[in-house]
């Protein structure tokens, strides 16, 4: 056995990735794999748990930080709320499950894009900077606020749903929350891919949408710009709001690129008032395990509540991880192990 590691687990709607990362925020190896929803959430746990035993090997494992999906309650680790993106998600006991496959680490539970800020705020883009609002923009659109290096709960847990926020041209369109008329329901990647399959493209996924842009397709140009003002209007409204010293964006969407993001930057800059006519936007430096990295972060640095301590809670019931060279009832999706270190 080697001297203590720790380890960082991403849960989201599309993938499962975990890393295991250094004291300096570098991350390596990084394993992925899909995450599938429609199987369930006792699925998306043991898979998740599988691959975290895969990627932890023979080492031993001292801190395990976790970003998931949803509503945490950083207090015990539990979903309280979650989306459609994953059936089931709401209940999920991630502490237990995760203090069980590793009874000597400590272990955290995070929201994912809580873990993304926390990670470009110690490690990445948003280094030294007070007041951070942090931003991913994939599958959901989430966010997260983070002042002077300690994250805001909010009281219910639920601070940062940037994505849930009514923006002009959204106007009854569904979201996946249940209401209608949301940021998330034009500017995610699954929106912007609906509504151009609703125009009449051709598109199984974003990037199908980012390629006919490029190709000349107005109608997939006019879902990206759409996306990508609105996202900026409400980013505008939301410094007017908190004042941040900088907003740091991550996520599968802001792949689009540097004209993705000056749509976003020039669209916010229009919304704010003039006090802070000068906000900052930044793409994420991290890449693309800054959920895990943050999460060790949150796992290293934040306070601890007192139920997290010293294996009191009860051990997650039903849930089986499926480390490499077992055999679940559903069959293991085969792990993507990039070998490549992600530092800031």
């Amino acid at each position: 056995m080697t001297a203590g590691t720790a380890l960082g687990i991403d849960i989201g709607g599309t993938k499962t990735l975990a890393a295991l990362v250094g004291s300096d925020g570098g991350a390596g190896p990084v394993d992925e794999i899909p995450t599938r929803a429609s199987f369930g959430a006792s699925r998306v746990l043991a898979d998740a748990l599988g691959l975290a035993l895969t990627t932890a090997g023979n080492r031993r494992i001292d801190t395990v930080g976790i970003g998931a999906a949803g509503v945490i309650d950083h207090r015990t680790g539990r979903v309280l709320s979650a989306t459609d993106a994953l059936p089931g998600w709401q209940g999920t006991d991630l502490w237990s499950a995760f203090r069980e496959a590793f009874p000597e680490a400590s272990v955290r539970v995070v929201n994912d894009v809580q873990a993304f800020t926390l990670a470009e705020v110690r490690h990445g883009a948003a280094r030294s900077a007070g007041t951070v609002l942090g931003v991913t923009v994939g599958t959901g659109i989430g966010g997260a606020l983070v002042v002077h290096e300690q994250l805001h709960w909010g009281a219910h847990d639920a601070a940062g749903h940037f994505g849930h926020v009514l923006v002009p041209g959204a106007e009854g369109r569904p979201c996946p929350c249940g209401k209608a008329g949301h940021l998330e329901a034009v500017a995610s990647g699954t929106a912007m891919t609906e509504i151009f399959r609703e125009a009449g493209g051709t598109a199984g996924t974003l990037r199908d949408v980012d390629r006919a842009a490029a190709a000349g397709d107005s109608a997939a140009r006019a879902v990206l710009h759409r996306g990508a003002e609105a996202l900026g209007v409400a980013l505008g409204s939301f410094a007017n709001v908190f004042d941040p010293d900088l907003v740091v964006i991550g996520g599968g969407v802001a792949g689009l690129g540097q004209w993705w993001l000056d749509r976003v930057r020039t669209a916010a800059r229009a919304t704010t008032i003039p006090a802070v006519g000068d906000l900052r936007i930044e793409a994420s430096t991290v890449g693309a395990a800054a959920v895990a990295v943050g999460a060790v972060s949150a796992a290293r640095s934040l306070p601890h509540p007192a139920s997290a301590v010293g294996g009191t809670m009860t051990a997650a019931g039903g849930v089986t991880a499926a480390p490499a060279g077992s055999a679940p009832a559903v069959p293991a999706p085969a792990v993507s192990a990039t070998g490549t270190g992600v530092t800031s």
